[in-house]
């Protein structure tokens, strides 16, 4: 409970006491965050220590809430330090411990507690709960000694051949590993040297199932990851990636992932307890780790997949999450020591001789890798010298190293195109470069000519180099185009072509060509793309061309006709070629319109023609009922199981910028009501939770809109199954902020809705995801849907205590908004605030006599929805009536000398038609003759 208790010391005076009774009043109204601030600042005024202890009490309580529990111990324990018998705050910091792991310490507390007021129930279930989890804890250590055992002998065993027998118990070793009282056993009965025998082995069952158990020995324990570091050794870790066995190497990516997230999390939390000693300096762990991957992409002998899973992890641990983070040292590091292996492998040319391993997503992966690192800068001057490096790298092969030098060189540029496009423009400025590239297009070599070609591709993106590609390049491409007799070659020119034929995007008044020029490209296109014939490699640059073209609703209209074309890009969505992912996603974004585009002030559009400025047309095709009809053909032809397919891909992972086409593809999807079911019944759900919690902030609100959408008209239990559901709250109340525009508003509140109403558990998901103020805030908007979408979501909310409680609050005008809400001519308004109101009353007493001093118009709002031909509200008014008069002597008079008591008696008597009404009408007439303010008549009634 909140108060003080019996025996505080005496209430602070002046401004100290001013500050501690304003923290009491924000903890109540549930702003956990402000109340902290004015303990704090209520402690730097005070000097004794009674009334100190009763701070830090405070604020530990606000620390629990907050989720802060080192924070909330701490304060507790300077509590306990003025009083030891300070109940309250022995069982907040009884409470913060058992949240930090500390559990035999939280019992030693407990049990004060329960010393100090035996009878405190509260006290002897917490202690009794705790306790039956450390028993729980013990039992399992001692039955797992022999399992484990048992286990290590299976798999070590070289006479052993029974397979089943090997595999299941490496699964059971694996699944235990993910416990932590399995884990602890493991580490401690000699687990790490019998672990090392089963990697010695050689063997891919042993290897694969001793890598899974270490991920499961490391997973969130920073001390147990810094021993097995120590055991194994970097140099061994990182260069079981680089293996030939495709799952060992994934399995070791996975075991290295598992080490960095320990790791990482040591430099965010501060070192506590029994870790300290052992965890010093997780970052020069983190750096030595790093420092072997970096040196794997250049290393003799590393496989492929093993060049691909290096880049991915580098990827996932070494750019900061969020821009809110302070440091990007492990990035800056990183570039001064290992961008020109990364460079090394984004610039292989396959073909060439003494070229790295290299998969058809190896170059991708890198850029994408370059792209993040890029991102992650901070300043011009980190940027200049990440530019420094490039050009210096591309001018040491273009240089001195013949044709093959070249080549290399060109391929870098390719790469950097495709990630961090300001610095591969920048290269391609350099003297030469972009002659060789025009120069090589014409090579006989199909080598040299592919280079030639992608690098003239990806320049041909970026508006600086356009002018000077349209001019050389367009005569160049057309002539590969018609006279090269090799398809890889031909497909590439025309992907050019495309790029090239696409500079007016949806404005159809703009284009490059002669009419009817594009829709013979997309034909060839699509004739490539079906035709399986050609290697999938090769047949993705028939993807990347239609991603240009698709901005023609003409070619829109016939691509998504050729269901044959439609179905084989999915097929190269889903398959091992990830470099595909970004043309899919651009062309599914052409073809449902789903980018952004704002309607034209006419009058501006009238001054544009006066003024002769080029006005952008929309293509009749564009308009919103053929953009419905294309999106039915598409979702007939897959495209659900498509994108889902793409979210899932790790190899590489797919950028910010794909991310945010995706989930603009999805919320084109899920427009219409009709198709949501099927969207959700193909895993579209699942999907975007991903996709509204990572990547660009207009990704993560597209996404979080389309979950908005599903939960408004589908069962929200049926659509998020399990813990799922729980994970849609977060995107959801991201909506309500004030940037999110008004319908994204509207959808938020109307989804939030839903959940509310579903369970308890779900209600403080949402309170803990701080949604109420906002939602609160929606209640007082001008616009009527937000206004009414807000107070629904309030009252299913208001099913909670600690929103109820907010209602009772001094100072607030919640309750007075209720009150003349439902006196408003919206019907709906007046339902739902209603509705609040009789639930609000029926739990909360006390809140009958306030609604009397909130507003002078209480009573003619209460006569007004008894008198409403709306039954509902009728029924609501009753109920609002009849809890005021249990409530409150006084008010039921009042109620009973006016015109309420006539209302009451005719409604009374409207058994047949209104029965829920009539009863509630009776019950408050009787509750008026128990309380001796009227009479019954003679007949009993």
């Amino acid at each position: 409970s909140w108060g003080e208790g019996p025996g505080a010391p005496a209430p602070l005076t002046g401004a100290a006491g001013q500050l501690r009774q304003e923290g009491n009043r924000l903890f109540q109204a549930g702003d956990y965050a402000a109340a902290l601030a004015s303990y704090t600042r209520a402690l730097a005024l005070c000097a004794g220590p009674p009334e100190r202890a009763v701070l830090h009490r405070n604020r530990a309580a606000c620390h629990l809430k907050l989720e802060d529990y080192a924070s909330a111990e701490a304060d507790a324990s300077k509590a306990i330090e003025a009083d030891g018998h300070d109940v309250k705050a022995l069982f907040r910091r009884s409470q913060a411990l058992q949240k930090l792991g500390r559990p035999d310490q939280a019992v030693y507390d407990l049990r004060r507690c329960v010393s100090l007021e035996p009878r405190n129930k509260a006290f002897q279930e917490a202690l009794h709960d705790l306790g039956s989890s450390m028993q729980e804890k013990v039992s399992l250590m001692s039955c797992t000694d022999s399992k484990v055992e048992q286990m290590f002998q299976i798999l070590l065993d070289p006479k052993e051949t029974d397979t089943d027998k090997k595999q299941k118990a490496a699964q059971n070793l694996i699944v235990l590993a993910r416990e932590e009282a399995g884990a602890e056993k493991i580490f401690q009965s000699d687990g790490m040297r019998l672990l090392l025998r089963m990697l010695d082995t050689g063997r891919e069952d042993a290897m694969l199932a001793a890598l899974r158990t270490l991920a499961g020995l490391c997973s969130g324990h920073r001390s147990r990851t810094m021993a097995i570091l120590a055991e194994l050794e970097a140099p061994r870790v990182s260069a079981m990636l680089g293996v030939e066995h495709e799952q060992v190497s994934l399995a070791a990516c996975n075991l290295l992932q598992v080490m960095f997230d320990a790791l990482k999390e040591g430099l965010q939390r501060d070192f506590r307890g029994k870790e300290e000693a052992v965890v010093l300096d997780p970052s020069k762990e983190l750096k030595l780790l790093i420092g072997h991957l970096l040196e794997m992409l250049t290393r003799e002998g590393t496989s492929a997949h093993g060049h691909d899973n290096t880049l991915n992890l580098l990827i996932k641990v070494v750019p900061r999450k969020s821009p809110r983070e302070p440091n990007n040292s492990l990035t800056l590091w990183v570039i001064d020591q290992g961008l020109k292996k990364i460079l090394e492998v984004g610039g292989t040319v396959c073909e060439a001789p003494g070229s790295l391993p290299a998969t058809e997503n190896s170059r991708m992966s890198a850029a994408v890798l370059l792209s993040k690192l890029y991102s992650d800068l901070k300043c011009d001057a980190e940027r200049e010298n990440f530019h420094r490096l490039c050009e210096d790298y591309v001018r040491s092969w273009f240089e001195g190293h013949g044709l093959a030098g070249k080549l290399r060189a060109i391929q870098t540029v390719s790469c950097l195109l495709q990630g961090p496009s300001e610095a591969g423009n920048q290269v391609l400025e350099l003297e030469g470069i972009m002659e060789s590239v025009l120069a090589l297009c014409a090579s006989v070599r199909e080598v040299d000519q592919l280079v030639a070609v992608e690098a003239l591709i990806h320049a041909a993106d970026k508006a600086k180099r356009a002018s000077f590609i349209t001019a050389n390049g367009v005569t160049l491409l057309k002539n590969i185009y018609k006279c090269s007799g090799r398809d890889s070659i031909r497909i590439r020119a025309l992907v050019g072509l495309c790029k090239l034929g696409s500079a007016g995007g949806t404005d159809f008044s703009m284009k490059q060509f002669a009419e009817g020029s594009t829709l013979k490209l997309a034909k060839q296109c699509r004739k490539w793309l079906c035709n399986e014939a050609i290697d999938a490699s090769t047949r993705r640059w028939a993807v990347e061309g239609l991603a240009y073209l698709t901005f023609d609703a003409d070619v829109k209209e016939e691509f998504v006709e050729d269901k044959a074309a439609v179905q084989a890009m999915f097929q190269l969505a889903k398959s091992e070629d990830r470099s595909v992912l970004f043309a899919v996603a651009s062309t599914l974004v052409n073809c449902t319109n789903s980018y952004d585009h704002e309607e034209p002030d006419p009058q501006m559009l009238e001054l544009a023609k006066y003024a002769k400025q080029h006005v952008p047309e929309q293509h009749p095709k564009d308009e919103p009922g053929c953009v419905r009809r294309r999106v039915r053909k598409l979702l007939a032809a897959g495209v659900v199981s498509a994108l889902t397919c793409m979210v899932k891909s790790e190899n590489p992972a797919p950028t910010n910028s794909c991310r945010e086409l995706i989930s603009r593809v999805f919320l084109a999807v899920v427009e219409e009501a009709a198709d949501r079911g099927s969207v959700v019944a193909q895993g579209g759900g699942k999907a975007l939770i991903p996709l509204s919690l990572e990547g660009t902030e207009v990704g993560q609100a597209k996404a979080a809109q389309a979950l908005a959408k599903i939960t408004i008209t589908s069962n929200p239990e049926m659509a998020f199954p399990g813990e799922r559901i729980y994970e849609v709250v977060r995107p959801l109340v991201s909506l309500l902020h004030l940037h999110r525009t008004g319908l994204e508003n509207f959808e938020g509140l109307m989804a939030l809705t839903n959940l509310a109403g579903i369970s308890e558990r779900l209600r403080q998901k949402i309170l803990k995801e701080k949604a109420v103020p906002m939602i609160e805030g929606y209640m007082f908007e001008e616009h009527e849907l937000l206004r009414l979408a807000a107070t629904e979501c309030m009252c299913n909310m208001a099913m909670s205590t600690e929103v109820q409680e907010l209602f009772l609050a001094e100072g607030s005008d919640r309750l007075k908004l209720l009150v003349l809400y439902s006196g408003e001519d919206d019907e709906k308004l007046r339902r739902a605030a209603s509705g609040t109101l009789a639930m609000l009353t029926s739990l909360l007493p006390q809140i009958c006599g306030k609604i009397t001093q909130v507003t002078a118009h209480w009573l003619e709002i209460l006569q007004a929805l008894l008198l409403s031909p709306n039954v509902e509200l009728q029924h609501r008014g009753a109920v609002i009536v009849l809890n005021m008069m249990a409530a409150d002597r006084e008010i039921a008079a009042k109620l009973m000398e006016s015109e309420m008591l006539e209302i009451l008696s005719v409604l009374a008597k409207e058994e047949c038609d209104k029965p829920r009404v009539a009863q509630a009408a009776k019950e408050c007439l009787a509750q008026a003759v128990a309380c001796g303010l009227i009479k019954p008549n003679v007949n009993g009634e």
